[in-house]
């Protein structure tokens, strides 16, 4: 059964109450100077597909699950085309953007992809390992793995700078 518009809130007060989360989980993605890319294009996808949205409660984990693959496709394609960058001091980061400890951030965007959404999710939207789950679209305990996987990397890491 699908739901009709007349169902579902105007999408614009969609984008007011879980835009900033999505966004914040796009910069902590793919970094600040990619994130606004990332963002919109998750909108733009949302925005096609909201009239077909059969579970109006799960707005925000659906948004979610588009970000993660609009951010794993910004990976793939920076992958194929590096972008030069002529003076490293130079290059953007996360300055004016709702996300501020790039230090932190940075090592997250080092995990591996699937620790690196399941941390940001849990940590930065304050996902369930449920939601991440279907956001991932894994199991519950696979989430929770992901979760403690990538925490225990980003401690050996900063174990690692901190001797």
């Amino acid at each position: 059964m699908t739901v009709t518009r007349s169902h579902l809130p105007p999408f614009e007060r969609v984008i007011e109450l879980h835009g900033p989360s999505v966004l914040r989980f796009c910069v902590a993605q793919v970094g600040a100077d990619r994130a606004e890319d990332v963002f919109q294009e998750t909108m733009l996808a949302a925005l096609r597909a909201y009239g077909e949205l059969r579970e109006p409660a799960a707005i925000r984990s659906w948004l979610f699950s588009i970000s993660s693959r609009k951010a794993l496709d910004a990976h793939r394609s920076r992958a194929r085309a590096p972008e030069p960058v002529a003076d490293l001091a130079a290059a953007p980061g996360a300055d004016g953007l709702p996300l501020r400890d790039d230090g932190i951030w940075h090592l997250v965007r080092s995990l591996p992809g699937k620790q690196r959404t399941a941390v940001t999710l849990r940590y930065l939207a304050d996902l369930s390992h449920r939601e991440i789950a279907e956001v991932m679209q894994i199991s519950e305990a696979a989430a929770r793995r992901n979760v403690f996987e990538g925490l225990r990397t980003l401690r050996e890491h900063s174990e690692e700078e901190t001797t």
